[in-house]
């Protein structure tokens, strides 16, 4: 497998999600394990994306059916825990919708992690039984970076990482 390089990647933001979600798949075939899976993915996504400032996953709580616990992630510090309904992540979690936020410090309830996060996008992760098993939350330092192409590339992504099977 060969990486492209970062100024070789393609302009176009679905072209460019289509060329990292296909290098992804490629690398985790055969990979069985959901915290590789997570790794794979937070890695790839923040180097294939200049504006990704945060990319990673908050994984369902083993201990607390209605928390999220930080999990495999690519930037700096994250929140150790967040509950259902709280802050965006918490918001996608007990909606299993995606949330897409432009301006993070409007957001009732933002937690902010990162002062200088200023916009997000955060997908329910989903298994094959359609239960939710995380959300992986994209974070950016400038306003309204992402959009109904992220949205849509993110979720199929983890639809073919995680549901398939």
């Amino acid at each position: 497998m060969s990486y492209v390089a970062r100024d070789d990647r393609p302009a176009d933001k679905a072209a460019r999600y289509a060329e990292a979600e296909a290098e992804i798949l490629a690398v985790l075939e055969g990979e069985p394990n959901v915290t590789a899976r997570m790794a794979t993915v937070s890695s790839m996504l923040a180097d294939a994306f200049d504006d990704f400032f945060w990319t990673g996953f908050y994984v369902v709580a083993p201990d607390k059916a209605d928390e999220l616990v930080v999990g495999p992630y690519q930037g700096t510090l994250g929140c150790l825990r967040i509950a259902f309904g709280r802050g965006v992540c918490g918001a996608a979690a007990a909606t299993k919708t995606t949330q897409v936020v432009e301006d993070v410090h409007a957001f009732p309830g933002h937690i902010a992690c990162d002062s200088r996060s200023a916009s997000e996008i955060v997908v329910p992760v989903l298994d094959a039984s359609g239960a939710l098993i995380a959300v992986f939350d994209v974070d950016a330092t400038t306003k309204a970076a992402f959009d109904a192409t992220d949205a849509q590339a993110l979720e199929r992504l983890m639809g073919k990482v995680f549901a398939a099977g």
